[in-house]
């Protein structure tokens, strides 16, 4: 086996075994689950590791790549249009091939799925464009979002109220596994360019402003519509009786997934195909292993969805609508802090953006404490999201002053955390959150009875908001320490030269003696 797809998988083990013991202590002794349940949860958690694995290395030999190569290149042409209308296009392609999205539009029947689906990827692509601009113009990131997110709240009040928690959901789906490996890679493509000293601070940024068009661009469908309500699917768990019975229900579904992720991934090549053969950007030898990395990464997606949707989906229901219909409902609060906060780990997304973040950073912000960062912010959001659902607290309630307080914080930490905070929101709301996640919260709100469309939804919004306050505080102590080290070290520097400044006296002294 490739040592470095072995190493990939051994990472994904890692990554996946704790969230796998919780949920089956917890099917020990909270709620007892049926046997093949619990064989079909087993089974989708190794075919998460090796999706997983497959996939990382896939990103790392294609997208990444690829991405970057882009940016690069766009930033070399003189033709702003061009320039920008690459970047619309690319928005939009990458976002219809988002496998994520196309969940979320299956679950709000009363808008055409695919009017939804084009209606984000319009919102992603012109804010990919305006991302791009940014970056050009050394805008700030602060000050697009301050300007930016309020219009999304002013609009919320305009919308349905059980359609406000899908706009903001769609705003996290949107950033999955397809779109944020190549618009990170991107974005440090385009900022590699600039030589001044804040190209890397706007290196990131790009996946955080790509969020925030969908919540625009679903609101203004909300009003525009006005839908009703949607019917939510109800998550049964399949009939397992036999080992053989959890074989066929994994190989009747993988082709399905096989399709939608073929589909996805046809987009994208197909951009490729036209960009290299217009720019000439890549060498044979790079080519040849972009190819093997898209091949890598069809695998991983194929597997990782399917191991999760069919594995995780019914778990995550049974475990919410069981437990919130017990006189123990409260407990959901601490089990779903600690499922949150080694879940995020499980993410195939996160692993791309803190590897990227500790290399731009020149491992100033290493992959560990952004981990750490991300499973607090994780934990956080899902307790807050079940005293939401447990209590019928309205989501504006949370996520007005929320991100009112994250919008405060971005002129007090360094440049670079708030790129890396914004975008850490898009990245951790990605298909775990909508397999394992989104169900175990439709469950706890039947069983808690409360209402699906504004209860349930929302989930993505709260997963996507914690890291923004998280990370920015990590910041706020990176800034910190910094201040200190640089102080400690001009005192350090006063004292050596007080010394040298006796040492001479005492010199000159002796001298004037002789």
């Amino acid at each position: 086996m490739n040592k470095i797809l072995k190493a990939k998988i051994m990472e994904a083990f890692s990554s996946v075994l704790p969230i796998t013991a919780i949920v089956l202590i917890a099917s020990i002794l909270l709620v007892p689950m049926p046997t093949g349940t619990i064989l079909m949860f087993l089974a989708g958690a190794s075919l998460l590791i090796i999706g997983m694995g497959f996939f990382t290395l896939g990103a790392d030999m294609a997208m990444m790549p690829m991405g970057e190569g882009i940016g690069i290149q766009l930033t070399r042409t003189t033709n702003l249009f061009l320039v920008l209308f690459v970047s619309f296009i690319m928005g939009l392609i990458i976002t219809i091939a988002e496998p994520d999205l196309q969940v979320l539009a299956l679950q709000v029947p009363s808008i055409p799925s695919a009017a939804l689906i084009l209606t984000v990827a319009v919102g992603v692509g012109i804010f990919l464009v305006i991302a791009i601009l940014r970056t050009f113009l050394k805008i700030r990131l602060s000050v697009l979002l301050v300007i930016f997110y309020p219009i999304v709240f002013g609009l919320a009040c305009f919308a349905p109220n059980n359609f406000i928690p899908v706009a903001f959901d769609s705003g996290g789906v949107t950033t999955g596994p397809i779109t944020v490996p190549f618009i990170l890679a991107m974005g440090v493509g385009v900022a590699s360019i600039r030589s001044d000293k804040d190209s890397q601070n706007d290196s990131f940024g790009l996946v955080s402003l790509c969020s925030v068009g969908p919540s625009l661009s679903v609101l203004l469908l909300g009003i525009f519509f006005k839908p009703t309500g949607a019917d939510i699917q109800s998550h049964k768990v399949p009939l397992i009786e036999t080992s053989r019975d959890v074989v066929k229900t994994f190989a009747f579904e993988l082709p399905h997934y096989l399709v939608d992720v073929l589909y996805a991934m046809a987009a994208l090549v197909i951009f490729f195909v036209i960009f290299q053969f217009i720019s000439r950007r890549f060498k044979k030898h790079q080519l040849v292993r972009i190819i093997v990395g898209f091949f890598y990464t069809l695998i991983g997606l194929v597997v990782f969805l399917t191991g999760v949707n069919v594995g995780f989906i019914p778990v995550g229901h049974l475990l919410g609508s069981e437990l919130a219909a017990s006189p123990f409902k409260w407990i959901l609060v601490p089990l779903s802090m600690v499922i949150g906060y080694f879940i995020v780990a499980a993410e195939p997304a996160v692993h791309v953006l803190t590897k990227q973040v500790e290399e731009i950073s020149s491992g100033a912000i290493p992959q560990k404490i952004m981990n750490r960062g991300l499973s607090i912010g994780m934990a956080s959001a899902l307790a807050i999201t079940m005293i939401r659902i447990l209590t019928g607290i309205s989501i504006m309630w949370i996520l007005i002053p929320g991100y009112a307080f994250a919008l405060i914080l971005t002129f007090f930490v360094p440049r670079i955390f708030t790129g890396i905070a914004f975008d850490s929101g898009g990245v951790c709301s990605g298909p775990m959150t909508s397999t394992f996640l989104l169900p175990l919260a439709m469950g706890t709100c039947e069983g808690a009875g409360g209402d699906l469309m504004t209860d349930a939804f929302g989930i993505v919004a709260m997963v996507a908001m914690a890291p923004l306050i998280v990370i920015q505080f990590m910041g706020l102590m990176y800034g910190h320490k910094m201040k200190t080290s640089a102080k400690q070290a001009e005192q350090a520097l006063e004292t050596i030269d007080d010394e040298n400044a006796g040492e001479i006296i005492v010199f000159e002294e002796g001298s004037t003696r002789e």
